[in-house]
């Protein structure tokens, strides 16, 4: 069966660039960046390892793909907006392309070699930040502030070990009790505010992109 898959996907039936940056990201989407490799990738699509490489010089010209396609989930800033909506958008669109893929959260800025889609979207945000009347400098100054922002909001979101205000509630129950109140008044009335408001931790990430973008202002300004 895998000479023939061979054969037929030589013959450009079956297979494409698009098709194997597909799968490379939904595989490492299931198991992690650590479960692919090109062996596995292969099986994944039903050909030969050595077929992929129609399509992808090596496991680095496959990584750089991978990366342009969660670039292509996220919505470019909007030309007709403020700039301080568009980047508001733009990093929840970040935020929401990260959390579907968590293992691109550290590979997003790594990469050597920008694929088309990744430059295409630099450049917008520059030129949004540019537009919106900040220097050089200080375009370059509020792009990198607001990535690293999204970015580290990310890891420490993918690692909580709650994802509702339910399943927060639950772990209170195994962690306050761990917690005396009268050692650790400030931890059990924070612990306490936030269980009674219903704890959100989207909250948390448009409270921080808030304050950035209000310094933001007063330094266009």
């Amino acid at each position: 069966m895998g000479a023939y898959a061979d054969r037929r996907l030589e013959d450009g039936e079956g297979l494409s660039k698009e098709r194997v940056l597909g799968a490379g990201v939904a595989l490492a989407d299931r198991e992690g960046l650590e479960a692919l490799t090109m062996r596995r990738l292969a099986r994944e699509l039903g050909a030969g390892t050595m077929t992929l490489y129609h399509y992808v010089a090596d496991k680095d010209d496959l990584l750089d793909g991978m990366v342009d396609v969660v670039f292509s989930e996220i919505d470019l800033p909007a030309v007709d907006a403020d700039w301080r909506t568009a980047m508001r958008e733009r990093a929840a669109s970040v935020r929401e392309a990260l959390a579907r893929h968590p293992w691109a959260t550290a590979l997003m800025e790594l990469r050597t070699t920008h694929g088309p889609t990744s430059l295409r979207h630099h450049e917008a945000v520059l030129e949004c930040l540019r537009g919106a009347g900040f220097s050089i400098e200080d375009a370059t100054h509020a792009y990198w502030l607001l990535d690293s922002y999204i970015y580290g909001f990310a890891i420490q979101e993918a690692s909580l070990p709650f994802g509702t205000s339910e399943q927060l509630a639950e772990m209170a129950e195994v962690v306050l009790p761990q917690v005396p109140a009268a050692q650790y008044p400030r931890l059990n009335e924070a612990a306490a505010a936030s269980l009674a408001a219903g704890y959100d931790y989207t909250d948390e990430f448009e409270f921080g992109l808030d304050l950035i973008l209000d310094g933001l202002e007063r330094l266009r300004n």
